[in-house]
């Protein structure tokens, strides 16, 4: 995952665009959230337009137009194949967490379309699991466009913003104190996830 988000930090123009876009597309449509969360991807995309490399508007909408596309294909395999697709090798050890999901659906119907796009597990797998359980497409389209919007434009904004506040710390204080807000910032990060992970298990 460092080595991919390394690469990603590198790129400039056309290529961030396609690299940001592909990755949250197969996140959603081919589980690829596995191996490096969507939104990740997206934050560095926000930072790396901060830095004058792309332009933050295009990369809001290259988003979310992924988002939305790649959930209406993982929704259209989930719809093809059915439960059959829970059964590949690298669901197999998330079965408590895959049933976690399709409850929530159960419970929450369309709005969990919406809601799941901002938590990483269910974001893989919420539109396949729409799919299986015979979700009207059309307002699952609906739930999932309002979901792929927000969370799209939200993550761009937090990585163009937090982008900003670091030039901002280094500009005043000096690259080392920018460093210690830095690591603090991704710190309270990963607790976060690891809180949230922990609250999706209990």
């Amino acid at each position: 995952m460092h080595s991919i988000t390394d690469w990603l930090s590198r790129l400039s123009g056309p290529a961030v665009y396609a690299v940001v876009g592909a990755l949250v597309f197969c996140e959603d449509a081919l589980f690829f959230g596995f191996v490096l969360p969507g939104e990740t991807a997206v934050v560095l995309g926000g930072v790396i337009a901060n830095e004058g490399r792309v332009s933050v508007y295009w990369l809001a909408a290259v988003v979310v137009l992924a988002a939305v596309a790649g959930d209406s294909v993982g929704y259209e395999i989930g719809r093809r194949y059915g439960p059959r697709i829970l059964e590949v090798r690298t669901l197999r050890g998330h079965r408590a967490r895959i049933d976690q999901a399709r409850d929530f659906i159960r419970r929450r119907g369309p709005a969990a379309v919406f809601l799941g796009r901002f938590i990483a597990f269910f974001r893989a797998m919420m539109p396949a699991l729409a799919g299986i359980s015979r979700m009207r497409y059309p307002t699952f389209l609906l739930f999932n466009a309002m979901g792929g919007l927000v969370w799209g434009v939200g993550f761009t904004l937090l990585g163009y913003f937090a982008g900003s506040a670091y030039k901002r710390v280094e500009k005043t204080a000096g690259t080392a104190v920018a460093i210690v807000v830095a690591v603090v910032v991704v710190v309270a990060l990963v607790v976060w996830q690891v809180r949230k992970r922990r609250g999706e298990r209990d």
